[in-house]
């Protein structure tokens, strides 16, 4: 997606989202939403209790005065239904919580409900994915698997994120620094932070950690409040 395609706001957490260190990240994109309402979709934790998802992101918003519309879509038929896909069309601020990339991208990729995601995002809404959700919006995608790369959606194109970077091994770090898929950048995101994109299409950096960005051959850090980072 290229900078003048840009409408809305990305947020990708490297992790722990809803918890105290996210909570004026996420009262500032509720506020950038212009709603009071965020929906949540339950599909990257399909293996996870999904059922519990609702009820914590209830109480959570609740908290930053905004109610929670939560849509259980677990396979590719629920993803595929009519309802859901107007629910997400019609949505400001839709959230994808911490889970299975691949299952999320197998429920979502090349489907209605992508496309509902994608209009949210250009029609100015915010869009929020912590943790392996993050990286499913990346093309490409780091494979979870073994440290390469696999397709993404392309929300952000040029751009893969590795979550949780913080809780790393130094092996798992750099394998996917060598795997790295030429004109890509690579970026490791730690719990409880954020990379956010505004309608600027300007990349700041929001959180209690650090993003490491992969630049000429060397790591670099970014810390909460840093604005301006050199990526697509």
């Amino acid at each position: 997606m290229t900078r003048e395609q840009v409408h809305g706001t990305l947020a990708l957490l490297g992790g722990e989202e809803w918890s105290d260190e996210t909570r004026q990240l996420d009262a500032e994109l509720l506020a950038a939403s212009g709603g009071t309402e965020v929906v949540v979709l339950t599909t990257p934790k399909a293996f996870e209790h999904p059922e519990l998802v609702g009820p914590r992101a209830d109480l959570y918003f609740s908290s930053l005065g905004a109610t929670v519309r939560t849509l259980n879509v677990i396979n590719r038929r629920d993803a595929d239904a009519p309802e859901i896909v107007k629910a997400v069309s019609n949505a400001n601020f839709v959230y994808l919580p911490d889970g299975s990339s691949l299952h999320l991208r197998s429920v979502i990729a090349s489907g209605a409900l992508e496309e509902a995601l994608l209009a949210v995002f250009r029609s100015g809404g915010v869009l929020a994915a912590s943790g392996e959700s993050a990286m499913v919006l990346c093309d490409p995608m780091v494979d979870r698997r073994g440290g390469a790369y696999t397709v993404g959606l392309g929300v952000v194109e040029g751009v893969a994120v590795d979550p949780h970077y913080n809780r790393l091994s130094a092996e798992s770090k750099a394998r996917p620094h060598t795997l790295l898929p030429s004109g890509t950048t690579l970026v490791g995101i730690d719990d409880s932070t954020a990379l956010v994109r505004g309608p600027s299409a300007v990349w700041s950096v929001y959180g209690t950690g650090s993003v490491t960005v992969y630049e000429q051959g060397k790591d670099v850090l970014y810390k909460d409040g840093s604005s301006g980072l050199p990526l697509p």
